[in-house]
């Protein structure tokens, strides 16, 4: 079990900035840490705000079934889909050996693989992409169009990702949100936020249309230098998808768990 120390982090960091994510989305929202599982779930149309994840370190093959199902339990009493997202590596050997019948038995099927990652990197230089220029997430037009990119990069409807960013003053006001503009036309975005003395990186999106260009690497630094510049903050975490995943070590983040995102099967 590699770097178990970074996983721990990487599963706390979800675990601290979804709780402020999702009551920005929804006061109301079901937040709740129970014995091995938190619950961050604003019941949202954005199936990202709607999140679970497994908190036991070490855990074995029956502690992990028993929480599968608990999980699987928590999500079909929910009006909307959302995931789990499962850090291999704080379950022990022979749990992770038993992950995929364990996950079947409860009824939850693999929705698509990540990777958390951390690096003390900061500060970063202050980014220049010949084609972008940088604006900071400040108006409602702005977290709209920040939204439509997310939704468009993961195949969310559009209105799906409005519901979960439409109105809000956290993502104007305390995350470090950016979008690289192309010809004034917004095609990539990244967010960091201070979190446990942290800058944590979320919802990075690069439109299809103009990846592989880029785009995301330059937001993301865009974000980091901008959060680092403001808070003196020195380290930073994410979790990547399996597409974003090759960009963020040229910054300086370091692999740490591989992440399965679950959902429910049927």
């Amino acid at each position: 079990m590699k770097d178990l120390a970074d996983s721990i982090e990487s599963m706390e960091q979800l675990a601290t900035v979804w709780r402020a994510l999702v009551l920005d989305r929804d006061p109301g929202a079901d937040v709740r840490d129970l014995p091995g599982i938190a619950v961050r779930w604003a019941d949202c149309r954005f199936a990202f705000w709607n999140c679970v994840t497994l908190t036991e370190v070490r855990a074995d093959a029956a502690l992990v079934a028993r929480r599968l199902a608990e999980v699987a339990d928590i999500m079909r009493s929910k009006r909307h889909p959302g995931f789990l997202w499962l850090f291999e590596d704080l379950l022990d050997e022979g749990a992770r050996a038993a992950l995929d019948d364990a996950a079947t038995a409860a009824g939850l099927r693999l929705a698509f693989p990540g990777t958390g990652m951390a690096g003390d990197l900061l500060p970063v230089p202050d980014p220049v992409h010949p084609d972008l220029t940088f604006v900071r997430v400040r108006t409602d037009d702005h977290l709209t169009a920040y939204a439509d990119l997310n939704s468009r990069a993961y195949g969310f409807p559009l209105a799906d990702g409005r519901d979960g960013l439409d109105g809000s003053a956290l993502w104007k006001n305390d995350v470090y949100a950016y979008l690289g503009l192309r010809d004034g036309v917004p095609v990539a975005c990244a967010g960091a936020v201070e979190a446990d003395g942290r800058l944590f990186v979320a919802l990075v999106a690069t439109d299809p249309e103009w990846q592989r260009r880029g785009y995301g690497e330059a937001v993301t630094r865009k974000a980091l230098y901008e959060g680092a510049r403001a808070t003196g903050l020195t380290r930073a975490t994410l979790h990547a998808t399996q597409a974003g995943a090759p960009v963020y070590p040229r910054i300086g983040f370091r692999p740490n768990s591989p992440i399965r995102f679950y959902g429910l099967d049927g």
